[in-house]
């Protein structure tokens, strides 16, 4: 029986610190060859809660690169190839409604077209849970300067539902937290000690994607 694998990590930035929670829940057995490839597939509601772009940007090109590269068919070119089931009206909005997507007529005839092995479906935001302080800036005929702290905490929480598209069945989940607060110093110049939750979030994500994907 397969068992769910907990990594904690805090990474000390030179631009702060980021506490990282990486969670993986793995449903089969995988394995892919060099021939094989995976898509990136980002929530897409077509409003303010989809997810972003730059976030699944960054998953592929950390997977696109190291000693064990996977490649990876940009999003756009998978949705072309699939026309029309991901046109705004009819396309998914949560890993759930893949299943109806993959039980369509003709929908395996063109991911085998593809060699698509995987897919992995990211949901989630970085958002700002928590702010506070004052920073003000003046200037004079004298010289000019700011004065004060302000900080603001952010949280990045994603997850990546894998699925194997030669069997159309899904073969487990992944799921990335970091939180980091950052801090906007005046002392005189403006000085930002900035923490990436997103980064941190991005980077344990695709890592620990490549090896559930690549298998033993």
């Amino acid at each position: 029986m397969y068992q769910r694998v907990i990594t904690v990590l805090v990474v000390a930035m030179a631009a702060g610190c980021v506490s990282s929670r990486i969670e993986q829940s793995r449903e089969a057995a995988t394995g892919m060859t060099a021939d094989e490839a995976m898509v990136i597939l980002g929530r897409a509601s077509y409003n303010d809660h989809q997810t972003e772009e730059s976030f699944t940007d960054c998953i592929a090109k950390i997977l696109g690169k190291g000693p064990t590269p996977i490649r990876v068919i940009p999003d756009q070119e998978f949705k072309d190839n699939l026309y029309p089931w991901f046109e705004p009206r009819t396309a998914p909005t949560s890993a759930d409604e893949l299943g109806r997507l993959f039980a369509q007529p003709g929908v395996q005839d063109r991911i085998d077209e593809a060699n698509v092995r995987y897919l992995a479906w990211i949901d989630g935001d970085t958002v700002t849970v928590d702010s506070g302080g004052s920073m003000s800036c003046t200037i004079s005929t004298f010289g000019g300067g700011c004065f004060g702290m302000s900080y603001w905490e952010q949280d990045a929480s994603y997850e990546a539902s894998i699925w194997d598209l030669r069997n159309l069945t899904a073969a487990g989940q992944i799921s990335a937290d970091a939180n980091g607060t950052s801090y906007l110093a005046g002392l005189i110049l403006p000085i930002p000690i900035l923490a990436r939750p997103g980064n941190a979030a991005c980077k344990g994500l695709a890592n620990q994607l490549r090896e559930f994907v690549i298998g033993d």
